[in-house]
């Protein structure tokens, strides 16, 4: 594999030299995992690592370090491919992303950009470059609003991070559950079932030292069953479609929790109120003969209604 040597995968130590471990599977998803060549059941790529599942062939979660000091812009390369280390059956490829019906787009759990920094740009080019493996992807609806979900590491990463050292930890994933609905074109005769709910965990230490953790939530089932693409989603659980409206909320991280199965990473919760929170990201209009330094207006942007 390209740059093999490269794939060291998430660091527990990486902000500023507190731990900060790994999520944790319950006992039934652990014995689900997925090993790679080696016998790992936690895949390292470039920055970030996850844990696949091996009935679901998608992954319980990635986590993924982020630096914004060492961001590099480097161009991008939609080289989607199997991971030679895991099993190609275990994977969903070409092969269903191209099946009728599935006008979704392949959905990074881990982001390109997120991954895209190193000490070289070369680093940089390799790490967002393995962010494009099957092992990576989920499917998500083309038109599923992910302008909040794709901005909420930039924001904290700015507003929030200790000094402006600019160091996250993010951890991502679809909600793998037996609940989720099928996909309405089987893949040889076997029917895929389409995570409709997706969770992310932001860990990142303040100025008086303490690591605080956010949780944020979106869905996508309405979007699915207005193109038919998904069958009727028929679930005892009424969050699946608290979640439907293809936007993002913040949430309790236990929430997360309950319904994932996962252990998060410990921390104090930003957001405590048993409540979800529609996020509402606000463009700032800046007039460029005016000088400011303020962290909204360098992104151009504001979230409303997100407590950190």
């Amino acid at each position: 594999m390209n740059s093999i040597n490269l794939f060291k995968g998430y660091d527990s130590a990486f902000i500023t030299g507190k731990i900060v471990e790994l999520p944790i599977l319950n006992e039934e998803q652990f014995k689900d995992l997925t090993v790679d060549s080696e016998g790992n059941n936690i895949i390292n790529y470039i920055n970030y690592s996850l844990q696949f599942s091996t009935f679901y062939k998608f992954p319980y979660y990635t986590a993924t370090n982020i630096d914004g000091l060492q961001f590099k812009k480097v161009p991008r390369k939609d080289n989607w491919r199997k991971d030679p280390r895991i099993p190609k059956e275990l994977q969903f490829g070409k092969e269903f992303y191209t099946l009728p019906k599935s006008n979704f787009d392949r959905g990074h759990m881990a982001k390109r950009e997120d991954v895209q920094w190193g000490n070289t740009i070369a680093i940089a080019l390799n790490a967002a470059d393995s962010t494009f493996y099957y092992t990576n992807a989920v499917p998500q609806h083309k038109d599923l609003n992910r302008d909040i979900w794709r901005s909420l590491e930039d924001y904290i990463l700015h507003t929030e991070t200790k000094k402006k050292e600019l160091k996250i930890n993010v951890y991502t994933g679809p909600i793998l559950s037996s609940q989720n609905p099928y996909f309405v074109t089987p893949l040889d005769e076997v029917q895929v079932q389409i995570p409709v709910l997706f969770w992310k965990v932001v860990i990142f230490e303040k100025d008086d030292g303490n690591l605080y953790r956010a949780g944020f939530m979106m869905g996508q089932s309405k979007l699915l069953i207005e193109d038919d693409i998904i069958e009727i989603l028929e679930s005892d659980n009424d969050l699946f479609n608290e979640f439907a409206d293809a936007e993002t909320y913040q949430v309790n991280v236990e929430l997360i929790e309950e319904l994932s199965g996962i252990d998060m990473p410990l921390a104090i919760d930003s957001y405590t109120d048993s409540r979800n929170i529609k996020l509402v990201l606000q463009e700032i209009d800046i007039d460029p003969d005016l000088e400011s330094f303020s962290d909204e207006n360098e992104l151009g942007f504001i979230i409303e209604n997100l407590k950190l």
